[in-house]
């Protein structure tokens, strides 16, 4: 397997599970009070808005071959810690 397969089956993946948790903290967020359902909001708003950017991300990877290739998976880089970052932050404000 090729590298860069591989590392594109690792973030799709990591994708999918992320994918997962932003549902569940959704879910958590219908359990609360008026005031922080609109601040819950926001943030939900925020990762779904990562969460598109890294699967943008993904189907950028799934295009660039060669130097092009190396490029993209920076900025994904990137984008993937924004998102773990994100989620890591309003997992802690949920819990």
């Amino acid at each position: 397997m090729k590298v860069q397969d591989a590392y594109k089956e690792k973030m799709s993946a990591q994708l999918k599970v992320w994918d997962a948790q932003i549902k569940l903290l959704e879910a958590q967020a219908t359990k609360v009070g008026a005031d922080l359902k609109v601040k819950h909001a926001e943030e939900m708003r925020d990762l779904r808005d990562k969460q598109l950017a890294a699967a943008a991300k993904m189907k950028e990877l799934d295009k660039a071959t060669g130097e092009a290739w190396d490029q993209v998976k920076l900025t994904a880089d990137k984008v993937w810690e924004d998102l773990k970052t994100g989620l890591s932050a309003a997992q802690s404000k949920f819990h």
